[in-house]
């Protein structure tokens, strides 16, 4: 994927669910969406665990959303190991064919799957894998005014 893609993507889809996100402060799953909430997209937390995380309502999967939350879902960010993400993927599918979008599945720094990616491209879904939304984000908006 080349550097305009993601910089398209991030200019241009704004509500994110996160799958496999972390109440735990300390890990990049809570702290990658809070950065990306702190810059404006609007995070659908994804954590079976959990009732809400920063402050947003945590949904147990894609499919567990009420409709009007499933439609709003423009990217989905995949914070899960590797051998977890085809269902997750097919989940997203489903999402897109009833609902024409989510437009992209994002998998994060160090999950790579080969058959998700397939399965999510057949059905016209933008896939980026094995990078990291917030550090592509800093890389292409960065204006050195951030919190480190």
């Amino acid at each position: 994927m080349a550097k305009d893609d993601a910089k398209e993507i991030l200019n241009k889809y704004k509500t994110v669910a996160v799958v496999g996100i972390s109440r735990d402060p300390s890990k990049d799953s809570h702290r990658v969406p809070e950065y990306l909430q702190s810059q404006g997209f609007h995070i659908i937390p994804v954590n079976p665990t959990a009732d809400e995380i920063l402050g947003e309502k945590s949904y147990k999967s894609l499919l567990e959303m009420p409709p009007q939350v499933q439609k709003a879902i423009e990217i989905v960010d995949i914070f899960r190991p590797a051998e977890d993400v085809l269902p997750i993927v097919a989940q997203t599918v489903e999402l897109k064919e009833w609902y024409d979008k989510p437009y992209v599945v994002w998998m994060q720094l160090g999950i790579i799957n080969e058959q998700a990616a397939e399965t999510a491209r057949s059905a016209g879904i933008t896939v980026i894998m094995n990078r990291c939304m917030m550090q592509e984000h800093k890389k292409l908006f960065s204006t050195g005014q951030e919190k480190k």
